[in-house]
């Protein structure tokens, strides 16, 4: 399985949209510094993912909701899932 998964840092009030193999691992990753992009925070949290066969559709994914460029769209998708 693979999945696209959005985090959230309350320090920095920024989301991360993302998309891996492993989630609980990408996590662990995001908040030991491995990613440039998340290492100014370390209170990141999985807010939402959806899961996919292909990374192919992962990725696709990934790139549909980062080509939104909107915040409130992001907070729509984690509001819909809870």
């Amino acid at each position: 399985m693979f999945y696209t998964y959005i985090l959230y840092s309350n320090t920095i009030n920024k989301y991360y949209v993302g998309s891996c193999q492993d989630i609980e691992q990408r996590l662990q990753d995001h908040l030991n510094s491995r990613s440039k992009y998340t290492k100014v925070a370390k209170d990141w949290e999985l807010k939402y993912f959806e899961t996919f066969l292909t990374r192919s559709e992962a990725c696709q994914r990934e790139l549909e909701i980062k080509k939104m460029k909107s915040r409130k769209y992001i907070e729509n998708l984690i509001k819909t899932k809870g």
